[in-house]
């Protein structure tokens, strides 16, 4: 190889995903948007002694970014993104401030800039709270210069890897009630995370295809968590594609509606409080969903379908599929059992997100 061959360009998805690890490794990361140079630590990853050590390093200008479903739960009249000036203020304050349902409001606050908003979709990226610690470098470079470096524009150019996709492996698996099926291996999209679909009878391609896109949830399709219906909706779906002659599920890695596990744990204890699931998620800085549908769209077109009937009650997903260039011919509706555990969570779906779900109809039927 010639010495003149190297790795020295580094494309922008690349400095994405390390700018992911640094965060999720605790360690601060530099965001700049051409004008502004940020510094800045997501506070889920970080442990005490850095956050000290970092508000030293900001000489105490550091301040605290909460998303506008954090602020509007802090308070009354705010609509968007806030920013608390953190100093003097702990880690454990700090802590509660972002997340804990106890904190008070802060006295004083001031609207964020949107540097800092960019900041915490890192986090989101990284399955962090995005709660953000962030301090203007201006005059602190020095300080920081050893920590990865990020354009706002690299999130622009980064955006067509999350639909970059190759099939890693294609194997049969015998699966119980539904004879021989097949397991599609995908690997992509930022961080190159693996996806997989599996494909149960014999489905047509050349009519439109049945198929449903699952989310995983760690809680209910593996351990039958009655708190939601994803385990049942994950059976039901299989057997109705095979129903249908055959089909097509799509596992996604998209745990707690795109927060990750951790959130998700963190948001049931909150609904073991009492709140709705909704709720429980704007309490740790999160909108409604955060779920993304370009993996499934390039599974589909890796696999050769481009027209589809959906198994769904969610009409995001129908959304995002014809956006996608995928052609919905009809849906119909995936259900489970009504019980006194979830009966809540799915009456919040169906009344906050839009699902469509006749929940009177399924409990008279039981």
């Amino acid at each position: 190889m010639s010495d003149s061959v190297g790795f020295e360009f580094v494309s922008s998805e690349v400095k994405v995903e390390r700018a992911v690890a640094e965060l999720r490794f605790g360690r601060p990361v530099v965001l700049s948007d051409g004008d502004r140079r940020i510094a800045v630590l997501a506070l889920d990853s970080a442990s005490p002694s850095l956050f000290e050590q970092f508000a030293v390093a900001a000489e105490g200008r550091h301040s605290l970014f909460l998303t506008s479903h954090r602020a509007t739960r802090l308070f009354s009249k705010v609509s968007g993104d806030v920013s608390i000036p953190l100093d003097g203020v702990s880690f454990d304050d700090a802590s509660r401030l972002a997340y804990s349902l106890d904190a008070k409001a802060p006295q004083i606050w001031h609207p964020a800039p949107e540097l800092m908003g960019a900041a915490a979709e890192i986090a989101r990226l990284a399955l962090l709270l995005p709660a953000m610690v962030c301090v203007d470098i201006n005059g602190l470079e020095q300080r920081f210069a050893a920590c990865c470096s990020l354009h706002t524009d690299d999130f622009l150019r980064a955006a067509p890897a999350r639909q970059r996709f190759d099939t890693v492996v294609r194997t049969r698996v015998p699966l119980r009630d539904l004879g021989d099926s097949e397991f599609v291996v995908f690997r992509g999209g930022l961080a190159q995370k693996d996806q997989v679909a599996i494909i149960v009878g014999k489905p047509d391609l050349a009519a439109p295809v049945p198929i449903r896109i699952h989310s995983s949830c760690i809680t209910g399709d593996l351990c039958g968590s009655l708190k939601c219906d994803c385990g049942d909706q994950l059976r039901n779906g299989l057997h109705s594609l095979k129903a249908m002659g055959g089909g097509v599920l799509l596992y996604l890695d998209q745990e707690g509606r795109g927060t990750g596990i951790g959130a998700k744990m963190r948001a049931y204890g909150y609904q073991h409080l009492g709140l709705d699931t909704i709720d429980a998620d704007a309490e740790l800085g999160f909108g409604s969903d955060h779920r993304r549908y370009e993996a499934a769209i390039a599974m589909l077109e890796l696999l050769g379908i481009s027209k589809v009937v959906v198994f769904t009650n969610n009409p995001t997903k129908i959304a995002a599929l014809s956006q996608g260039g995928i052609e919905v011919h009809n849906r119909f509706a995936v259900t489970g059992e009504v019980t006194a555990e979830n009966e809540g969570y799915l009456r919040t779906k169906r009344a906050r997100a839009g699902h469509m779900l006749d929940i009177e109809t399924l409990i008279a039927a039981e």
